[in-house]
């Protein structure tokens, strides 16, 4: 079996940040990075399904600069068995939609069984990397996973995702697929120093565009979306504190609606 695990190394803000002086995003100094918490659920469940099946093959995948290498290692020191990172220059400003076409190049070499990708990041909160990925892949997919079982002897995974009102949908999908995972699906587990250390004698390579047979415009044709400015929210209008009895108050509260029902 083999599980090919695209992850992130995601900002996260100080309480504290600063905006670029052009607004195009936050100031580096600003910024904190670490794993994406949803990419440790996706990893945590490839290991599991590794160890059950008792061979096979974890490969973690990141699109990003020499920063995601650490996430890389990460992944590695926690069980993946490879690492592979993309980058170039032209992926600078890069959407979510060119990412994926990236990382749809870069999964199609490995051939996996299933591809785990986490929900969501928690930076740019999109949701849409994973099921972009099965569309240029041409995979079957199922989204915001929470139960996952795979038969090595039929080639398919039982998955189940919680819907609206509290129902459980349960799914059987056949492989080669592509799933993305919700926290909470199991216990993502810790690295101990020996692992750490370990981690970087393992294989972790280091693409361009090139070796993905892709250039600069094949990653603009695939976008679809670009940041323009990064600014603070607009304060609202002052606020009317209410005081009083609790009737009083209640009263008030009715006043206001009806006010703004006729404004």
């Amino acid at each position: 079996m083999k599980i090919v695990v695209p992850v992130k190394q995601v900002a996260a803000l100080d309480d504290e940040f600063e905006l670029l002086d052009d607004g195009a995003g936050v100031d580096p100094d600003f910024v904190e990075r670490d794993l994406n918490e949803w990419d440790a659920f996706s990893l945590e469940a490839a290991l599991l399904l590794k160890e059950a099946a008792g061979e096979g093959e974890v490969i973690a995948v990141s699109v990003g600069d020499d920063e995601a290498t650490e996430g890389l290692l990460t992944c590695l020191a926690k069980g993946a068995d490879r690492g592979v990172r993309v980058w170039d220059d032209a992926l600078e400003n890069a959407d979510v939609l060119s990412v994926a076409r990236v990382l749809a190049a870069a999964v199609e070499r490995e051939s996996p069984d299933l591809v785990l990708c986490g929900v969501q990041s928690s930076d740019a909160v999109n949701g849409a990397t994973g099921v972009a990925l099965a569309a240029h892949l041409g995979l079957p997919h199922v989204a915001v996973v929470n139960g996952l079982e795979f038969d090595a002897g039929s080639g398919t995974a039982t998955v189940s995702r919680e819907l609206e009102g509290g129902l459980t949908e349960v799914l059987k999908i056949r492989c080669p697929a592509l799933l993305t995972i919700q926290t909470g699906i199991n216990e993502p587990r810790y690295a101990n120093l020996r692992a750490i250390k370990q981690a970087r004698e393992k294989p972790l390579d280091e693409l361009g565009l090139e070796n993905l047979g892709l250039d600069e415009q094949a990653v603009a044709a695939a976008a679809g979306a670009r940041r323009r400015r990064l600014r603070p929210p607009e304060s609202g209008g002052g606020a009317e504190m209410l005081q009083g009895s609790p009737a009083e108050t209640a009263a008030r509260i009715a006043e206001i609606v009806k006010e703004r029902m006729s404004a």
